[in-house]
Order: C-alpha cells, then structure tokens, then sequence
C-alpha cells in the first residue's frame, strides 16, 4: 500500500467513522427540532451522505483511494443490494395499477435513455469543451442513478470506469437537478386538482388504486423476526455469490473468444456480476421470496447501499466539484427533455398528473424519492411510489448501459 498522509489510515476505523457519519444523518433527518426540519427541508440526507465522507476525504481525514472499503461495498454489498431491491418487485401488482401508470414510468425511462445523448449533442454544439474528452463516461453515473438508484449508479461507475473526481461532479448534478425536478413535482402534486382538471384527465382510477395499495400494505406488513432476516441476508448474499459463481468465468470466456466486445463492456467481470445480481433478483421476485418485502427485504437492502454511497463519497474530492461548472447544464437540458416527453404522453392519454409525478420520479429520485412524492398526493399512495421504483432498479442496470453506449457514439 502506497504512503498516505491521512489522519485515519486503518479502514476499521474508517468503517465506524462512516457509519456513524450515516447514523447521525439519518438521526437528524428524523429529528422533531425546528432547525433540522428547516434544515433538512432544503438540503437532502442522500446529499450528506455523499459529500460528508467527500470532505473527510478532501481534508486529509481519510484516503479514499488507498481503503479497500469501496472495493468490499461495490464487489459484495452492491450485487447483494440489487438483489434486495429487485426482490421486492411484485410484476402482477405493478400490473394492476394500469397501462397508462406504466407508460408513464417507461416513458420517463426512455426521457433519460434519449435524453443523455441529446443533451449531449445540445451543449456541445453550444460549448464544446464542456462535454469534450471522457465526459459521456461520468454521465453515465447520472443514467444508472435517474432510471434506478445509487447502487445502478455505483455499476455504471466501475462498468465505465468512471475516474474518482469526475465521479464526484456526476454525484453534484445528478443529485442538484434531480431535487430541483422533485421540488417542481412537489408543486404538481399541491396544485393536482387544477392540474387535472385543466387537461380534462380521468381520476377515476385513483380511488380504485388507493384502494389497492392499502390492501396490500396491510396483507405484506409485518414486524421482521430473526429468521426473517437471517433469510434476506442469506437470499442476498447468497445471489451475490452465484453472481460471482457464474459471471467471472463468463467475462473471461467472452475476452478470449470475442474481445472487440470490450467496447460493450462484455468483457468486465463486474457488469455482468452487477446483470446476473439483477437478474437473479427479477427471478426470485417470481418465487415466494417476495413475501419477505413484507419483513423489510428492501430496507436491508437499503442498510447495504447507503454504506456504499458513503464508501463512494469517501474517494471524492469536493474541489473537483467546481471545476467543469457546465455539466449543471447539461443535467438541467437532460431533465429537459426527460419532463417534455412526460408531459406529451400525460396530455395524450388524458393520465391524472399522480401517475406523471410517480412515474417521472420512480426513475430519477428511486425508492428514497418516489414515495415521497406519491405521498404528497395521499399517504397511502407512498407504497406506489415504492413499486415503482424497485422497477427502475432493475431497469437501471440495463437502461444506463445502453445510455452510455448512446452518449459514446454520441461524442465520435
């Protein structure tokens, strides 16, 4: 290991630092006192949970680069986690709640596959400088996270091997625009009825989907006990290993036989670890390992991806967050064009504004966000949100590939 001049050089200690940095945002986050709510009304505990570890790093408190802890999150934590996350997909549920709540999720999908390489084209015809060099390869950080989450954005920054400080920029546009885009969504969701009314749409299903969901959170809820999550660790880790089991050997038979197929990222061992993970996941989805959502199968999952997000901040270094200032506007026409096709298809299917808010921020807020938004429309709406989003996490993985191979051609 090479030399350091860290003030914490021991990654067990590094380990506790970052989890209790973790619990400590999510204790004030949760906090009744006027100035954490003031607090936090503006500034969001995702946000924090990034750039603290960023400013341990960037002051010299710890060394990012020589820790093996984001090699042990992003090789274990990350496949278990996306395991996790896609388990607690229920497809005939999803199903249920319409075509049109769907076409607007898988349009806003494709607002984000489409509008990364537009966007790119955008600015850089406007400042060609500002997307030059590898730039499309940090944005592909911005894809994985707005049509799944942090740990579909963590696969696209090893898949594309997205260099630590570029990364960190990445982190501060997706996660600037993206709460810039929630607070507009928040509004819809205030002004719904006038919204509606204004385009003649059809709320008739909302009752019947609140209806639902309540249902189903009363007949999935229960209090975890120890063999419930004995059984999540051991779904979890145990797909994580098959992963590695199958998608190792995988890798390294396509780079013997097929090597041009680098180019794809066919030959990374991690992309197709981060692919089986997911797909595992949507199988099991199908078996009765999905009644363990119930348990909190998905919040274990979440335990597991926001030590990984702190791993992730801990080898950023926030000065790099101000060098490329342009890339906010590449975010802000990327959203552009996300929100603009929403908003054409919403019109087109006369779709209650609920379905667009869910649908637009199940891709780029995730599970942390969407319900947070469905719940500004009725409490019981939130597990919508949810359902949602636990399906952009398994798109995410596939979604930002091919968005990345998009923004590459892109800048040829």
């Amino acid at each position: 290991m090479a030399e350091t001049a860290a003030l914490i050089t021991d990654d067990a200690v590094v380990l506790g630092l970052l989890a209790a940095t973790l619990g400590a945002v999510f204790w004030t986050s949760q906090s009744a006192h006027p100035f954490w709510r003031g607090f936090y009304k503006y500034v969001p505990a995702l946000l924090l949970c990034y750039f603290i570890p960023a400013l341990y790093n960037t002051f010299g408190l710890i060394d990012g680069e020589q820790s093996r802890l984001y090699y042990v999150s992003s090789r274990y934590l990350l496949p278990a986690t996306l395991v996790l996350l896609t388990l607690a997909i229920d497809m005939p549920a999803i199903l249920r709640l319409g075509p049109k709540a769907l076409a607007l999720f898988l349009t806003g999908t494709v607002g984000v596959v489409i509008g990364g390489p537009l966007a790119l084209l955008i600015v850089g015809a406007i400042s060609p400088e500002t997307v030059g060099g590898e730039t499309w390869r940090g944005l592909t950080a911005v894809a994985g996270s707005w049509i799944g989450g942090g740990a579909n954005q963590a696969a696209m920054k090893e898949v594309f091997a997205i260099p630590n400080d570029l990364f960190g920029t990445m982190v501060a546009v997706d996660v600037i625009v993206a709460n810039v885009w929630m607070a507009v969504l928040l509004w819809m969701a205030a002004n719904q009825r006038r919204l509606d009314a204004a385009r003649g749409a059809d709320t008739a299903a909302i009752d019947a989907l609140r209806e639902r969901v309540e249902r189903f959170e009363r007949d999935n809820a229960r209090i975890p006990a120890l063999g419930d999550l004995m059984i999540i660790a051991g779904i979890g880790f145990g797909l994580m290993g098959l992963s590695h089991l199958v998608g190792v050997p995988l890798a390294g038979w396509i780079e013997r036989a097929a090597p041009d197929l680098a180019v794809y990222s066919l030959t990374s061992s991690f992309f197709w670890i981060v692919v089986l993970a997911t797909t595992f996941g949507l199988i099991a989805s199908f078996t009765p390992a999905k009644k363990l959502e119930g348990a909190g199968a998905s919040k274990v999952g979440q335990v597991l991806l926001y030590v990984l997000v702190a791993s992730i901040g801990m080898q950023m270094n926030i000065k790099a967050v101000f060098t490329n200032p342009g890339l906010f506007l590449v975010g802000v026409v990327w959203i552009t064009i996300h929100a603009a096709l929403l908003f054409a298809m919403v019109k087109l299917l006369r779709a209650p504004t609920f379905y667009l808010a869910v649908g637009s921020m199940a891709n780029i807020g995730g599970a942390a966000s969407a319900p947070v938004v469905a719940s500004a429309f009725h409490p019981s709406l939130a597990p919508v949100g949810v359902l949602l989003a636990v399906l952009g996490y398994a798109l995410g993985t596939y979604g930002g590939w091919l968005t990345g191979q998009l923004m590459r051609l892109a800048t040829q």
